[in-house]
């Protein structure tokens, strides 16, 4: 069974959680904000000033990228969000193993440089 993790762990986690998966899923949906009002200006705009053809071509490829872009980004944020829920409920996730690593590597160093400046301040 997992260790249990001290409070503050946790609503660390939580808040790293929520702003990753949340910027993501406001990125996506601001992607397909701006790709609808994109089309909306540019479409009248390519009609009326080029050969019938160019636009509705150029019209094809910006929806079609910003409805994949959209859907691409929506799909990642999903996946962070999940890939942190299974993270957070304890669940053996890819990549926690090297995430507990990096996070007691981080934290050794801490210790270092706070043990160093201790060191340094009892010598002034």
């Amino acid at each position: 069974m997992a260790e249990q993790q001290p409070t503050s762990h946790r609503v660390v986690k939580g808040v790293t959680a929520a702003t990753i998966g949340g910027s993501l899923l406001l990125l996506s949906g601001l992607t397909l904000a701006g790709t609808v009002i994109g089309l909306a200006v540019v479409t009248p705009l390519l009609v009326i000033f080029s050969p019938v053809l160019v636009p509705a071509v150029i019209t094809v490829f910006l929806l079609v990228t910003g409805f994949v872009t959209s859907g691409v980004l929506g799909v990642a944020a999903l996946s962070v969000l999940s890939w942190l829920y299974k993270y957070l409920t304890g669940k053996r996730v890819p990549g926690a193993e090297q995430l507990e690593q990096a996070r007691a590597r981080f934290a050794s160093k801490a210790r270092d440089v706070k043990e160093s400046a201790q060191h340094r301040t009892e010598q002034a």
